[in-house]
């Protein structure tokens, strides 16, 4: 009887166990009812750090965390992060996320950031189901992505340095300096002579400037010359011409008069004025003729032809 009563015990201990086991399951269940967002990220650069469980803040408040990562199918340049979070965050057109490192224990985290008041939300499914938050560059991660091509940018100044200073570079500077030395002393040397020369500058300058003021005075005055007297000889020059120009037309109406007379005068009268002058030469060498017969003979050579002399034959002179 007494061992009855003890499995008895036994069996009500195990079931109010159990019962209390229930209620807590149930309780935790209660407080895990939260409904959450998934949103998607894929990330060009490495991710080192990340997992699965990571945290994910927004603005550095915990609203979520990791619970997928993996290489994007068929695209594996890409890393594709899976993210849960609060349905109260404001993930929001804008809204971009970049990997933050956590102190420098090597663990990282999803920061989300760039909430714009009045921007829609997030609510466009993506190629693996859940909206698509962009990625952005920062932090730890761009310093990463970037340092191949920043330390290939120090090797080649590096090397550049390497050839500016040089045993022959070093030696040319070195010269440079002893140039600029020598110079400067010189310069000093020399200031009084500069400070003179500056002085004599300085009063050829005021010259010069005295010089274009009665340049421009003179200008001046050229002009009101020209003004005054020039326009009433340009006046006179321009009715000169106006006359000219009418006594050059009066010529040109003579000259049309008179080209029939002098027509006339080349074809009719020079003809007769050419035999006229002809038969006046005629007439003067018959003249000339007939006088010196008559020196010769008198009036019998005008008159007569001349007695030929006697000849008598058998006698030779």
């Amino acid at each position: 009887m007494e061992t009855r009563s003890n499995q008895v015990l036994v069996g009500t201990v195990v079931l109010a166990l159990l019962a209390g086991l229930l209620l807590f399951s149930v309780w935790i269940a209660g407080l895990n009812t939260d409904k959450r967002r998934c949103f998607d990220i894929y990330f060009s650069q490495g991710v080192g750090g990340l997992n699965r469980g990571s945290n994910v803040s927004f603005s550095g408040v915990p609203v979520g965390q990791i619970t997928r990562i993996s290489l994007l199918p068929n695209r594996p340049e890409f890393v594709w992060v899976r993210i849960e979070v609060d349905e109260n965050t404001p993930v929001l057109q804008g809204t971009t996320a970049q990997i933050k490192g956590v102190g420098f224990t090597g663990v990282s985290e999803i920061q989300l950031d760039g909430a714009v008041k009045g921007a829609r939300a997030l609510t466009q499914p993506g190629p693996q189901g859940c909206p698509v938050v962009p990625s952005s560059s920062g932090g730890l991660g761009a310093l990463l992505n970037s340092a191949p091509e920043l330390l290939d940018r120090i090797q080649r100044l590096t090397e550049r340095l390497t050839e500016l200073l040089s045993d022959r570079n070093q030696n040319a500077i070195s010269d440079i300096l002893e140039n600029v030395d020598t110079t400067t002393r010189v310069l000093a040397e020399r200031a009084p002579e500069l400070a003179d020369t500056m002085g004599e500058a300085r009063i050829a300058a005021r010259n010069a400037s005295l010089a274009a003021a009665n340049v421009a005075r003179l200008a001046d005055s050229t002009t009101a010359l020209v003004n005054d007297e020039g326009r009433p000889a340009a006046q006179d020059l321009r009715r000169s011409i106006a006359s000219i120009q009418q006594t050059t037309a009066n010529i040109d109406a003579l000259v049309a008069d008179a080209r029939p007379g002098v027509q006339n005068l080349t074809k009719s009268t020079l003809p007769e004025v050419n035999r006229l002058v002809r038969d006046l030469r005629d007439l003067t060498s018959s003249l000339e003729s007939v006088s010196g017969r008559l020196e010769q003979g008198g009036v019998t050579g005008v008159l007569g032809a001349p007695k030929l002399p006697d000849h008598k034959p058998g006698k030779s002179r």
